[in-house]
């Protein structure tokens, strides 16, 4: 049986030899075919010129190269899209989700003819920034909280699936993509083996707090219309001050003739109405924006080279 190794890349030149060597170790032991598939997500090293050469020296060694760094998301799917394994796994180059794992994913597909899929995550953060950490966790409640759908915690993109799986996947096109929320949506009988946080092999992370709180947000808005839900509750809220308010000006000028003047007190709350309005304005207009490049209907990614 063969299994498909999808490996998104972007400036991944010093990290690739070192996962290749960890990965054909794993390859020796198994009683599986691997092919790999590496996608170049416009690499601003060496990274093609390395794929090159593993391809040439090993022909289970396939690439594609995009035009341009198009994102995480659209390598997966193009990795997806490019698979031909009755089994495919997704895995990082930076060997923070272990290859060794794999051949525990296999046994338990094997075991269980049931079972769609075998993640992986991870049962401890150690490593990793603690502010991180915490707005991680903080994450996965909110998600979990205000989606038809659960996320779990620790969960990486590492897991086996079997070919239906991926199949499901590859029908949504959607261009907005949130994998975590796409894996959990389809659905699927999936188990998930714990395993202690590893850090980078080599190289630097392309993913830095503020990239990791974008992705955050957009995981939120692409799985949650509560967002929009809160901005009504909060206008709505805002209206209800504003009458009684207004009531109590009136109340207190009837009976007391005093209009209340005092214009410190009337910008601190047309300053706070405005604030209000305008982060209404912005959640709505992230809704708009995902609408807005979902009717483009522009391609996840460009190839610009390849190896077949």
């Amino acid at each position: 049986m063969l299994i498909s190794v999808v490996v998104p890349c972007f400036n991944e030149e010093e990290a690739l030899p070192i996962f290749y060597q960890r990965m054909e170790t794993v390859r020796a032991s198994m009683d599986y075919e691997l092919e790999y598939i590496f996608i170049n997500d416009g690499s601003r090293d060496n990274t093609l010129q390395v794929l090159r050469e593993l391809q040439g020296a090993d022909k289970a060694v396939r690439y594609l190269s995009f035009s341009r760094n198009f994102g995480k998301e659209a390598a997966l799917y193009a990795g997806l899209q490019a698979a031909k394994g009755a089994l495919v796994t997704v895995m990082d180059v930076d060997l923070q989700d272990p290859p060794e794992l794999l051949k525990e994913m296999t046994t338990l597909l094997e075991a269980d003819a049931d079972l769609d899929c075998a993640g992986c995550r991870r049962a401890t953060r150690d490593g990793e920034p603690p502010i991180r950490s915490f707005f991680a966790r903080l994450f996965y409640r909110i998600i979990n909280h205000i989606s038809n759908v659960e996320l779990v915690d620790g969960a990486r993109d590492f897991r086996l699936m079997r070919r239906p799986m991926v199949d499901a996947i590859l029908e949504v096109t959607e261009y907005n993509r949130f994998c975590k929320g796409i894996f959990a949506w389809v659905g699927f009988n999936t188990v998930y083996l714990p395993y202690k946080n590893v850090e980078r092999v080599a190289g630097e992370t392309s993913w830095s707090f503020w990239s990791l709180l974008r992705y955050s947000m957009e995981g939120i808005v692409n799985f949650s219309d509560t967002p929009l839900d809160i901005s009504s509750f909060v206008g709505f809220f805002t209206f209800l001050l504003s009458l009684i308010g207004a009531a109590i000006v009136i109340f207190k000028t009837l009976a007391y003739g005093d209009p209340t003047i005092g214009w410190p007190s009337v910008i601190c709350i047309i300053l706070f109405v405005g604030g209000i309005q305008l982060m209404t304005i912005g959640v709505l207009g992230k809704y708009i924006s995902k609408i807005f490049l979902e009717t483009k209907k522009r391609p996840l990614y460009l190839v610009k080279e390849k190896s077949e």
